[in-house]
């Protein structure tokens, strides 16, 4: 095989490729850094990045590459775990422009696609039609057809409609040479090979081949019971039992071979109703025990999760109850069936759960959609869920795939373990038990050199065991540089000769991903733990209590399971979704700041440029804290970066640091000033004025400056503190710097519905502030002097155990997470705050039946917008409750952020970007919304963001206005509002 040689002057190669590809050429540091990572343990930083927009292109850039003797590597959405998606090579990201399905053919079952393609995509387009892609991993919202096709991807359904391979119908394929080749199915191998020049070439290589090694590979790998192995390369489909099928023999070549250009692949009917039977049993290993009997019902899947996944997922998730509609036991299998109506999947789930009643497990059966969601939630977040213990702890990838043949699955399970023990490490594992597959995470020292030596050990012994089995080392994700190294345990040399053949026929110059599955590198080789020197020192100004105080540890989290990527759904990340550039992703984001911490591709550390870039679009809004698997929270790193950044050079800080960080002091003139609120209004209306106020500030100009309450809070209802012998319970408003300065109104509603319920309300008689506008600007020395400050004027109320409402969703989450990472879990107030803090909805939430025999009046339906601080922090249970008990239908909005987020969307140069935000579902929603619908946003940046940019005339309310109108609170001036005797 010919060496690679690395280009003489990379810079001639960006050259050449910009002169002759239409799409991106993407050669700068950001890039490489970005594109360096999967989501294995492994880094390889490319050469270069291109990004075709069309076929064209493709093979432009592969020309390019062969001119210059560069490898190649085919990308699709970099969610490997094996490290098949990263090289030291030019990457050919189809992510980006080659996205389309081209043609459903519901007749024939197909469809033809771009590499590109998500595979969710794939599946709506093909719903219509009553069909769907049988194979679904966890990723199937992110995952490209192309990457599935490379890594012969499975998923959970594969027991009812197999793996990749087994649904591919033709591929049109591009060879490192230049050579382009449609390939399929072909009855007549001897024909194929008299086809004219490279590609008769091709059919002739693979035809010697399969005569020479035809009696190995049918030991081999025609292997009976084994149903998912996916290591090595499908020469099996190269035997002539029911003709050769070269589409087939490709998948699962990991890029090694051939650039995929489309794909035309086959459908499957999907049961329009499926139910979901959950059965428990006394540990994993009983329940794979029984996989055998329950796959004679011909079930949709098996899924096997183990008791420490979801240990896990009460660690990670305390306010997560999905555990708890688990049925009795330590083991679960989920088996999903279907069914032409909701009756007949039940009545099959039904008799599987009756048979396996008799074996001692444990039983129920679910058909509600909703709660069938949430059940599969924990088992497709569960690679996430297990890579953190609770006190920080890390898992890694590297043995997390094997397979065995399903009816060996309990007794592998159980060597496993012993396996485990004997090394001295411990992983919680889930996976496809009905297909003998095991996903695991296992807590390798990968930082040290005796770690290193007991990972490659413990490999090595567990090929064996797979060995033994009569398994594979892979299942799924393919072998890449994690298991290629172990196919010596598992074939035979001349097996491993065939593959060595096999990849010399299609790419004889060795330029397509090299040293993966053929002439691997080492897999203790090129751990992106384990290289560089750190450019940042252990200070920092952040406690990092969930990373054993360590942001270089944090900067670790960040997996690349790349659940950030998706288009719709959940929270995270708004940037990304608006911009679809990878650096705008919490997943390019945390690489970044990977790069920094480790001194690699970032040599400047605190300082860098290329780091700030990428976190300027970083709305801090939270959302990757609570969707990320791995709790990855961007908003807390950005805070820490640009404290370090801009550490000794306040004078470099952005004006909006200046004006909206230090924003609660300036609206303490407010509240010091009588007529300063209704002065400033007035200038504010001025344009000549505001334009220069904006300049000033650092605020984008197409802004409002939001207009303040002629009375601020104090002035209204001044502070209230207890009476000694009150016998009322008592609760301590905060009177947070949005509410107070713009919405006093709402803190009256509050008030008066606590009043009601019997709470006798009170207010700090000096003025308090959670520091969040410094918090989210990176001036967190001054956030903690503010919070210390805080804590001293409400600690009366901690010593007496007085609960702390918040009703500002985004301070209330900053007394809820910011103030213990800024004063650090020794702080005793700062800990006592953090417990002592509600929600308006958590207090009121314990009084439903009060609210609901207490309605007045209320709106109909509502539409909920979600603070993101709150989604990532709190929660919306209590106010779905509290919505419910006051008689409101609520539709809750789920497309993440409104846009405004804080000072982002006011800052200059963010406005295009927070008003695609806000059009991704916010507004859309409120103009669908009938005029008698209430907007609910208890968020200020929310309900500034629609007041500034909804044209239909909703006005945004709190959930305090929503109940005080409910029952009745709402009448008069407000002079009932009056001070309390102190």
């Amino acid at each position: 095989m010919t060496t690679m040689r690395r280009p003489s002057h990379e810079s001639l190669l960006a050259e050449d490729l910009r002169t002759t590809v239409r799409g991106r050429v993407r050669f700068d540091t950001a890039s490489r850094a970005m594109w360096s990572a999967d989501a294995s343990n492994y880094r390889h930083v490319p050469l270069g990045v291109v990004q075709p927009v069309d076929l064209d292109d493709v093979e432009a850039a592969v020309d390019v590459a062969r001119r210059h003797g560069v490898p190649v590597l085919p990308r699709g959405a970099s969610t490997s775990i094996g490290g098949m998606a990263v090289n030291e090579a030019l990457v050919l990201d189809f992510s980006r422009h080659l996205t389309r399905v081209l043609e459903i053919d519901p007749d024939a079952r197909t469809a033809r696609v771009q590499p590109g393609v998500v595979l969710d995509d794939l599946r709506e387009a093909a719903r219509p039609y009553g069909l769907t892609f049988g194979p679904d991993p966890s990723t199937h919202n992110r995952c490209t057809l192309g990457g599935m096709i490379a890594n012969n991807a499975c998923g959970s359904h594969s027991v009812a409609w197999g793996k990749t391979v087994d649904n591919v119908r033709e591929l049109d394929v591009l060879l490192a040479d230049g050579t382009r080749m449609t390939v399929g199915r072909t009855p007549d191998l001897a024909a194929a090979t008299r086809r004219p020049g490279r590609e008769g070439e091709v059919y002739r290589q693979l035809q010697a081949l399969r005569d020479r090694h035809e009696r190995t590979i049918r030991d081999e790998l025609v292997v009976d019971g084994l149903t998912r192995r996916v290591s090595g390369y499908n020469l099996d489909q190269l035997l002539d039992d029911s003709g050769v099928d070269l589409a087939r023999a490709l998948v699962g070549t990991e890029g090694t071979c051939a650039t995929i250009l489309e794909a035309t692949v086959e459908l499957v009917e999907a049961p329009p109703v499926r139910a979901l039977c959950v059965l428990g049993f006394p540990d994993a290993y009983v329940a794979a025990d029984h996989v055998m009997p329950i796959r004679e019902h011909a079930p949709l899947t098996i899924e096997g999760v183990d008791v420490g996944v979801i240990g896990a997922l009460r660690a990670s998730r305390p306010d997560d109850r999905t555990h708890e509609q688990l049925p009795e036991g330590k083991g679960w299998l989920y088996v999903e069936t279907g069914g032409a109506d909701r009756a007949e999947a039940e009545a099959k789930a039904t008799a599987i759960g009756k048979e396996m009643a008799k074996y001692g497990a444990s039983v129920k059966v679910v058909s509600e959609p909703t709660q069938m969601r949430a059940l599969w939630k924990v088992r497709e977040d569960g690679s996430g869920i297990v890579t953190r213990s609770p006190d920080g702890g890390e898992a890694w990838p590297g043995w997390e795939d094997a397979a065995v043949p399903p009816a060996r699955m309990g007794a592998y399970l159980r060597e496993f373990d012993e396996l485990l023990r004997r090394h001295g490490r411990q992983g919680a594992y889930y996976g496809h038990f009905g297909d003998g597959c095991l996903h695991v995470r296992i807590d390798f020292d990968l930082l040290t050199r005796p770690g290193l030596a007991n990972f490659r050990a413990f490999l090595l012994d567990a090929a064996d065991l797979v060995a033994g089995h009569g398994g594979s080392v892979s299942g799924e994700h393919g072998d890449g540089q994690a298991r290629a190294e172990l196919l010596a345990r598992t074939y035979t040399p001349q097996l491993l000769t065939a593959f060595g053949e096999f990849k010399a026929a299609w790419d004889p110059e060795g330029r397509m991903n090299p040293q993966r599955v053929v002439e691997p590198a080492k897999m203790d080789d090129d751990l992106k733990v384990f290289v560089g020197v750190p450019t940042i020192g252990p200070r920092t100004e952040l406690a990092y209590t969930d990373d054993r105080g360590s942001f270089t540890r944090a900067s670790r989290r960040c997996i690349g399971v790349a659940k950030c990527i998706t288009d719709s759904g959940g929270y995270m990340c708004p940037s990304y979704r608006v911009t679809g550039e990878e650096m705008h992703s919490t997943r390019g984001r945390a690489r970044m700041l990977f790069e920094m911490a480790s001194g690699q591709l970032v040599p400047d550390g605190w300082r860098s440029e290329e780091v700030r870039e990428a976190l300027d679009l970083c709305l801090s809004c939270k959302a990757c804290q609570r969707d990320c698997p791995v709790g990855v929270d961007m908003a807390t790193y950005k805070a820490e970066f640009l404290s370090q950044h801009y550490a000794g050079r306040a004078r470099q800080r952005p004006r909006s640091h200046w004006s909206m960080g230090y924003l609660p002091r300036w609206l303490r003139l407010a509240d010091a000033v009588p007529g300063l609120p209704r002065l400033a209004n007035a200038l504010a209306r001025r344009p000549a004025l505001a334009s220069i106020a904006k300049r000033l500030g650092g605020i984008a100009p197409q802004r409002d400056i939001p207009p303040l309450a002629e009375k601020p809070l104090r002035r209204l209802v001044g502070s209230r503190r207890a009476h000694a012998d009150s016998t009322q319970p008592r609760v301590l408003l905060w009177p947070d710097t949005f509410t107070s300065a713009f919405d006093p109104d709402l803190a009256l509603d509050a008030i008066a519905v606590l009043e009601h319920l019997g709470y006798r309300v009170e207010l700090p008689d000096r003025g308090v502030c959670c520091g969040l506008t410094w918090h989210t600007t990176g001036q967190l020395g001054t956030a903690r002097a503010v919070v210390r400050r805080s804590l001293d004027v409400v600690k009366p109320w901690l010593d007496d155990g007085v609960p702390v409402v918040g009703l500002e969703p985004s301070c209330t989450a900053a007394l809820r997470q910011d103030v213990v990472e800024l004063l650090g879990e020794g702080d005793e107030d700062a800990v006592r705050l953090k417990a002592s803090t509600r929600t308006l909805a958590e207090v009121l939430a314990a009084h439903v039946d009060e609210l609901r025999a207490g309605v007045v009046t209320a709106p109909p339906k509502a539409v909920a917008q979600i603070h993101c601080h709150q989604y990532a922090a709190m929660g919306f249970d209590a106010d779905r409750s509290v919505l419910d008990a006051l008689g409101v239908e609520v539709k809750v909005l789920d497309e993440g952020c409104c846009g405004l987020a804080g000072n982002f969307g006011f800052e200059d140069g963010h406005y295009e970007v927070s008003t695609a935000c806000a059009e991704r579902g916010l507004l859309p929603a409120i103009r669908e919304a009938d005029a008698d619908t209430a907007v609910l946003a208890d968020g200020f940046s929310c309900r500034t963001q629609i007041r500034q940019l909804d044209d239909t005339g909703h006005e945004p309310v709190h959930l305090a206005h929503l109940a005080a109108t409910a029952l009745g609170l709402r009448t008069g001036e407000r002079a009932t509002a009056a001070p309390a005797s102190p």
